[in-house]
This record gives structure tokens, C-alpha cells and sequence, in this order.
């Protein structure tokens, strides 16, 4: 899960502070014309973020990469070189705040090249927020199934039991890999039965109806 401001400032010690607030300082004046500088050259927060494991420790990281992305109100040329050039815990923080920019749709290529990965972290991170907001249909439920097969937990699929809610097609799909790992004498992971569970619900739960105070 992220971490706000707030919370890093309470964990971080001191060098680490004050170079998270050089670092969000450089990202908020990524606008400003750079004299002298390189056109095709990265602005200096894009150095920030690949240091920012070293300079804040990496259970840190995820969080301070996430901020440095919205302090600079990251574009898609931005994120897509971070993505493309960065590491893999790199990547993973680019798709977790993919939801946190002003994108649009047009970041459905990460979330996609990271759905095709074997990597599970980067699975994972693809499945968040954003990829519940603008995959279609029929990506968003070989996603879903990407995570059964990864091992995944689906608990990290975004709006699950919203975007499951009667999917006939998604149910059908869930059986067709049910029983084929029944055929290969494999268990079917409980997780499944979660997603399929959702896949038949055709109406979203109801609130219990308020019951009079004695």
C-alpha cells in the first residue's frame, strides 16, 4: 500500500527527509524551462526516482516514487520511460500510481506488457485502479485470469466483485481452466471460486434493512 507525505515523514530519518524534499522540490518544477538544457535529455526528478530505494530504503520506495510521479504531474512520455528503462520494482511503482495521473487511457500499453509478464509483483500492480478503470471486457478477464494462473492473490484485482458481477462469458472461462486443471490432476485454487462466486451474482448486494430500536 502507499504511504502518504505524511506517513514517510514519520518513518524516514533525517537525511532521508531532506532528500525526499530536494527530490519532490525538483519534481515540482519539472515545467520550468531548464536554460542550456538538452531537449531529449530527462528532467533531474526521472534520476530521483530510480535512487529512491537508496535514499529512503526500498520499503519506502514504491511510496516515494508514487509521490515524485504526482508532484510532477507526469506525462506519458514520462512514465513511459520510467517503465521501459526502469528495474522491475521500478515498474511496479510506475503502475501503481498510474490511477493518481491524468492519463486518461493512454497507459493501457504498461498494464498491458505488465500483464504479459511472469513477474508476479509487476501482475499485481497491473491489476489496480487504473487497469479496473480502462481495460475492456475481454482483457480485464484474461487479467483475472492471469492472476489465477500466476498465483496471484486476486484480493489485489481492483473493483473485483464489481466488474465480476454477472460475466457470464467470465464464468464460462473460469470453468474451462477449472476443469482443465481437474483433468491435470491439479487443484483448483480457492481463489477461483472467489472470482466465479462474484461472475454469478447477477445483483449487487443489499444493504441489511434497518431493524427497530427496542
Amino acid at each position: 500500500m502507499l504511504k502518504s507525505r505524511k506517513e514517510l515523514d514519520a518513518e524516514l530519518d533525517g537525511s532521508a527527509r531532506a532528500w525526499l524534499d530536494a527530490a519532490l522540490a525538483e519534481a515540482a518544477a519539472s515545467d520550468a524551462p531548464r536554460p542550456g538544457a538538452s531537449p531529449y535529455a530527462s528532467p533531474p526528478w526521472e534520476l530521483r526516482y530510480a535512487a529512491a530505494g537508496r535514499h529512503c530504503g526500498p520499503e519506502h520506495a514504491d511510496s516515494v516514487r508514487s509521490l515524485l510521479l504526482v508532484e510532477a504531474r507526469a506525462s506519458l512520455p514520462s512514465v513511459t520511460r520510467l517503465y521501459e528503462q526502469g528495474t522491475a520494482a521500478e515498474r511496479r511503482a510506475v503502475l501503481l500510481t498510474l490511477h493518481l495521473l491524468d492519463l486518461g487511457d493512454t497507459a493501457l500499453p504498461l498494464v498491458e506488457d505488465a500483464l504479459r509478464a511472469n513477474d508476479t509483483r509487476l501482475v499485481a500492480a497491473a491489476v489496480g485502479p487504473y487497469a479496473a478503470d480502462h481495460l475492456d471486457a475481454h482483457a480485464w478477464r484474461h487479467a483475472v485470469l492471469k492472476c489465477l494462473f500466476t498465483e496471484v492473490p486476486v484480493a489485489a484485482v481492483a473493483r473485483l466483485a464489481d466488474r465480476a458481477r454477472g460475466d457470464a462469458e467470465l464464468a464460462r472461462m473460469l470453468g474451462d481452466f477449472a476443469a482443465e486443471r481437474t483433468a491435470a490432476g491439479r487443484t483448483v485454487p480457492e481463489d477461483l471460486r472467489t472470482v466465479l462466486g462474484h461472475a454469478r451474482r447477477t445483483e449487487a448486494p443489499t444493504a441489511p434493512a434497518p431493524t427497530e430500536e427496542s
